[in-house]
């Protein structure tokens, strides 16, 4: 029974895969994008052009969540990868588990709500106050639940610590 539980695991697999396809489809979407901005580069405003590159740093932004996703779940999760000796290995995979992924991905959705506020921002006169308002306080829910997070993590952190230092 223990086996098969651990064997178990194994079913994330697929699950990351797809992943990837979903991030090739932002590929796409980005070089979509990207030449929409080329293209039309001599039609479009100021602001325009802000927004459309905004969009391009978003999706990029979410393209790195993913790749946290991928790499360090299934790292934390499935199966060690063993890039010790690889030359692009990430630096922060050799120090990757459960806690400091939850506050990596926590970060970085902080900063793609960030780009979605600044974004609303520049386009609020057309947009409606409770619209603005709500995306204010959905950013600020992010930030408290990180911070919560964190909190908690150095907190389990620390008692680990003593823990070790009790025997």
């Amino acid at each position: 029974m223990e086996k098969f539980i651990f064997w178990s695991r194994w079913m994330q697999a697929p699950l990351y895969l797809g992943l990837i396809v979903a991030q090739g489809v932002y590929v796409y979407h980005f070089f979509k994008e990207l030449l929409h901005l080329v293209l039309q580069v001599g039609n479009l405003s100021e602001v325009d052009v802000m927004l459309i590159v905004l969009g391009l740093i978003d999706v990029v932004m979410i393209a790195n969540l993913l790749i946290m996703v991928i790499i360090g779940g299934y790292e934390t999760f499935v199966s060690r990868l063993n890039l010790e000796d690889h030359p692009d290995q990430p630096e922060w995979l050799s120090h990757v588990n459960a806690g400091v992924l939850k506050i990596k991905l926590s970060t970085a959705i902080i900063s793609i709500s960030s780009i979605h506020l600044l974004k609303t921002f520049i386009n609020a006169g057309n947009l409606p106050e409770h619209t603005i308002q709500w995306q204010v306080i959905i950013h600020l829910v992010f930030i408290i639940s990180a911070t919560a997070m964190a909190y908690t993590d150095r907190l389990m952190n620390q008692s680990v610590l003593l823990a070790k230092g009790n025997h």
